[in-house]
């Protein structure tokens, strides 16, 4: 492969792209979160993006497929440069909380005997690692939530049908991983017709917190790091928590059968209409849904056993509501846990400018590969 290694602005200093470009050279081999790195074409596109809004940013892709999606087209037009293809599940397996990269299996940057979740494995760890700033995900049952919650950094899955998607079931909708819900906002500011910016919200925010959704098995060192989390918060005057309660039913068969082609059986209906009315019910009362984003911690590489990493975010692909991850801390054996932030359909934009607000009551997460503190 070509490597170039220009300058930005003529001062001598490494530009955005060639530093991205140097780091996944070095870092890469040992985390396996890109399945190719775009040197030449990289070095090439970014002098034209020079005065454009997002002039020279690097970013990545989800997957071979990724450059073709409709997010990257207007990252481009913005002025993102991407740098490379990311890490998704390889062939063999049925489970999607893992990668294959070029070099290897992709690990989990924080431990790498554990998986960094997925199947927005590669972007969650490109992200973590400091190879780049922002990466393209889909979200179809929590894609890009899970590793996000599970790399500590920032995951936002959009409302469903908010951006185009491929996804014929109707369950993934595009998302992003970014250092901070500031990245995953500009993101969103690039890719959404009319995006228009939420003032800040007025604090603190009204919450309901569902430790389980009224079904999920959560570990208990999971559940303690979010609600230690909830607690700081609280402290800190960034949320008040409503007395109101978000139990649903248990989603996952209405979201297997969806994903099987079944979505019109009586049976799956019933679970989604009576899963809608309590969402939106619970959100025209209170703008914030917090969760546990995953019941369970990082996996080994064998894969995640009997237990669904999804428990806790597939309702809200079956419900199309937006959500987000949010780093909480970490588990005592070093894995970090994320809270999930829900709110209404479509308020996007307000959801971002909540998870700043929730991001700045919480420690800043240092990034674990020699590179400084996310946000």
């Amino acid at each position: 492969m070509e490597r170039t290694g220009g300058t930005g602005d003529g001062s001598g200093a490494p530009s955005a792209v060639a530093r991205a470009l140097e780091r996944i050279d070095r870092l890469d081999p040992s985390l396996g979160a890109f399945v190719e790195v775009w040197h030449a074409q990289a070095s090439a596109r970014e002098p034209g993006a020079r005065g454009l809004p997002l002039a020279g940013l690097p970013f990545a892709v989800k997957g071979p497929a990724g450059i073709r999606s409709f997010a990257a087209r207007r990252l481009i037009a913005a002025g993102g440069v991407p740098v490379g293809s990311t890490a998704v599940p390889g062939p063999g397996t049925v489970w999607q909380t893992w990668g294959q990269g070029a070099h290897r299996r992709t690990v989990n940057p924080w431990r790498a005997d554990r998986t960094p979740g997925g199947s927005s494995a590669g972007s969650a760890v490109a992200v973590a690692a400091d190879l780049v700033e922002l990466a393209t995900g889909s979200d179809g049952a929590g894609s890009v939530r899970i590793p996000a919650a599970w790399c500590g950094v920032f995951g936002l899955k959009t409302t469903n049908g908010l951006l185009p998607s491929p996804d014929r079931s109707g369950l993934a909708s595009a998302g992003v991983l970014a250092r901070s819900a500031a990245g995953a906002e500009r993101y969103l500011r690039h890719v959404l017709d009319g995006f228009a910016p939420a003032a800040p919200p007025a604090l603190p925010l009204p919450a309901v917190y569902s430790p389980e959704l009224g079904f999920a098995d959560v570990d208990p060192q999971v559940a303690r790091v979010v609600r230690a989390a909830v607690d700081r918060l609280v402290a800190a005057g960034a949320v008040r928590l409503v007395r109101d309660a978000c139990v649903l039913l248990d989603p996952a068969r209405a979201w297997l059968a969806v994903r099987g082609g079944a979505a019109h059986d009586p049976r799956v209906r019933a679970v989604r209409r009576a899963n809608d009315g309590r969402l939106d019910a619970l959100l025209a009362r209170t703008p914030l849904l917090l969760t546990p984003t995953t019941p369970n911690r990082p996996h080994g590489h064998e894969g995640p056993g009997t237990g669904y990493s999804t428990a806790l975010t597939w309702a809200f692909n079956l419900s199309g509501h937006p959500a987000a991850s949010v780093p909480a801390g970490f588990t005592p054996d070093g894995c970090p846990v994320g809270l999930q932030l829900v709110a209404a359909r479509g308020a996007d934009v307000p959801l971002l400018a909540m998870a700043r607000a929730v991001e700045a009551a919480l420690p800043a997460v240092r990034l674990p590969t020699g590179g400084g503190p996310l946000r």
